[in-house]
């Protein structure tokens, strides 16, 4: 890899000797998440990003049902290969749907493919060819099993298995998996040799329920964990929510809207955003590996760039650990897990 930003540091992705900056792009958003991006301004996004030392990128077939893939490879294609470390996924194979062609429900693209489950050894092997067709390149670096929550027995039995020999075989340097929930990523964890796992939503300001399960297995096995949702879909991305505020793709329910407030309240008085507490503080513990963040626009890559290097005083991480607005098993910057705390499940 060539040398990340000064400003962004890179760690570790478990033994695979891949190294990834602190700071990751999510391609949902370059996918058509929720609203058209244009074609040029999803260019720009991507150019911005790696520009600005953001070169671990991720992506996904369900992603804009490939339009995610296609408009990412057409950047990275101009980029020296080993400027950059991008993942994809497996579990959803992309076929052609006859029209008439309606919108694909989250994604503002025409529905002109389907999604078929398949978890098979060799729809894992088809999944890739296909990503690297989309792609325009000869490999990626890193290889998920995708959103298996109701899939356990097929992934186990057969997309993990023919991820480990695909890695094997030198076709990809890491492997794991991505999906919502813990409990089943800390299976896999368990059962399975791998160097990172992808969870959305289960650990960040307002929810460290991680750390009951797979945050300690992770620390165990030597698998890295990346971060989606780092902003709670929302309430931990403005400098104080509104009553509108969602989490988790929701309306925000009154007690999280007031714990952020609350938090939002503490970054102010010390002169700091709460979006900046969001991002620095999930990145204290020491298996996160990386905050995969979704962007639309080149002002998101430069504003979420910037969260990481805002200063936020010791003294706003004293106030959230003494005020008991996070678990106290929680390392925060600065601050160590309490006494006591880290070991407890």
């Amino acid at each position: 890899m060539t040398a990340a930003a000064p400003d962004l540091p890179t760690r570790p992705l478990g033994g695979s000797g891949l190294r990834v900056p602190v700071l990751g792009f999510g391609g949902a958003g370059v996918g058509n998440l929720y609203a058209a991006v244009p074609d040029d301004v999803a260019a720009a996004t991507v150019r911005a990003a790696l520009d600005a030392g953001v070169h671990y990128v991720d992506t996904a077939p369900h992603y804009g049902l490939g339009l995610s893939e296609e408009r990412l490879g057409a950047v990275l294609r101009t980029r020296p290969r080993e400027s950059f470390v991008l993942s994809t996924k497996v579990g959803r194979l992309l076929v052609p749907q006859p029209p008439p062609h309606g919108r694909d429900g989250i994604f503002d693209v025409p529905a002109h493919r389907r999604r078929v489950w398949d978890f098979t050894a060799a729809g894992v092997r088809r999944s890739l060819e296909e990503s690297l067709e989309r792609l325009g390149l000869d490999a990626v670096d890193v290889l998920l099993v995708h959103d298996a929550d109701d899939h356990e027995d097929e992934a186990r039995a057969g997309a993990f298995p023919e991820l480990l020999r695909m890695r094997e075989e030198g076709l990809v340097r890491a492997v794991g998996a991505g999906m919502n929930a813990t409990a089943p990523l800390t299976r896999f964890v368990r059962e399975f040799p791998l160097d990172v796992v992808l969870v959305a939503g289960r650990y960040d300001l307002l929810d460290q329920s991680a750390l009951d399960d797979l945050l300690p297995a992770a620390a165990q096995r030597g698998t890295s964990v990346v971060l989606g949702g780092v902003f709670g879909s929302g309430v931990l991305a403005v400098d104080r929510p509104g009553d509108d505020a969602t989490y988790r793709y929701r309306p925000a329910p009154a007690d999280v809207l007031a714990r952020a407030r609350r938090l939002a309240d503490i970054a102010r008085e010390h002169g700091t955003t709460l979006p900046a507490l969001a991002l620095q503080a999930v990145l204290a513990h020491p298996v996160v590996a990386a905050a995969v963040v979704g962007v639309r626009s080149p002002q998101e890559v430069a504003r979420n760039v910037g969260l990481l290097g805002a200063d936020v005083p010791a003294e706003v991480w004293a106030a959230v650990r003494a005020e008991g607005l996070v678990d106290p098993r929680t390392p925060l910057p600065e601050l160590p897990p309490e006494p006591g705390g880290a070991d407890r499940r």
